[in-house]
């Protein structure tokens, strides 16, 4: 099942008190970036956050969820509603997720 844009547009307003905070359409779901960097996704009409340590503690009762069958594991926000603690979330996160790959020009 494909993720629906107003749960995207739902999820970019609880984050509009960030910056540079981005998003791509991928096969029917959604990928999130903060300055650049993947945070998670919206699968499924579901906000999924890559497991850093940061991310685990700051949702010690977090389930983990598959965003789509073979993938890894990921960490299910639950208080997606809460734009609080939405922000603290992804700011908490920033330092640990990788750096962009760079992109090889052909």
């Amino acid at each position: 099942m494909a993720s629906s844009k107003e749960y995207l547009n739902f999820i970019l307003a609880q984050l509009s008190d960030l910056e540079d905070v981005s998003c791509r359409v991928m096969m029917g779901e959604y990928i999130l970036y903060y300055k650049g960097k993947i945070v998670g996704g919206i699968y499924d009409d579901r906000l999924l956050v890559k497991p850093v340590k940061s991310a685990v503690h700051y949702m010690p009762d977090a389930e983990y969820a598959l965003p789509y069958e073979g993938a890894g594991k990921m960490l299910l926000v639950d208080h997606a509603d809460d734009q609080k603690y939405l922000t603290g979330l992804f700011k908490a996160m920033f330092d640990e997720l990788p750096a962009p790959k760079s992109k090889k020009k052909i």
